[in-house]
């Protein structure tokens, strides 16, 4: 079994936030909430996604930054269409946006 299967999202998809202004890619993810029960309930229970989904780790973008960001699947969307992402971390992890998805380098890590 792998996780692409069972995941909405993988490796290199484009992806976008549902509720806040942030898109990015994916370069890792959880077949279900693995961060800390502190960050989980950090967020406002009226929007506080479910635990027993996929979780993605992205690296995202906003008008003002350039962050990573830890989403449920429940909160993204497919955004391949709005083009390539131009997070600086993008050219570490991945060969290059085929118009679809980003295509991982191969033997490389994840970022820190």
């Amino acid at each position: 079994m792998t996780l692409e299967r069972d995941a909405k999202f993988g490796i290199g998809d484009v992806v976008r936030h549902r509720l806040f202004p942030f898109r990015g890619v994916v370069f890792d993810v959880d077949p279900e909430f693995a961060n800390t029960e502190e960050w989980w309930q950090a967020i406002p229970e009226a929007i506080r996604p479910a635990k027993e989904q996929p979780f993605y780790h992205v690296l995202a973008e906003n008008e003002d930054s350039f962050y990573t960001a830890y989403v449920s699947e429940q909160n993204l969307l497919p955004d391949a269409r709005s083009g390539p992402v131009k997070h600086p971390q993008t050219r570490e992890l991945f060969e290059r946006f085929d118009g679809e998805r980003y295509r991982m380098k191969t033997g490389e890590m994840k970022p820190n």
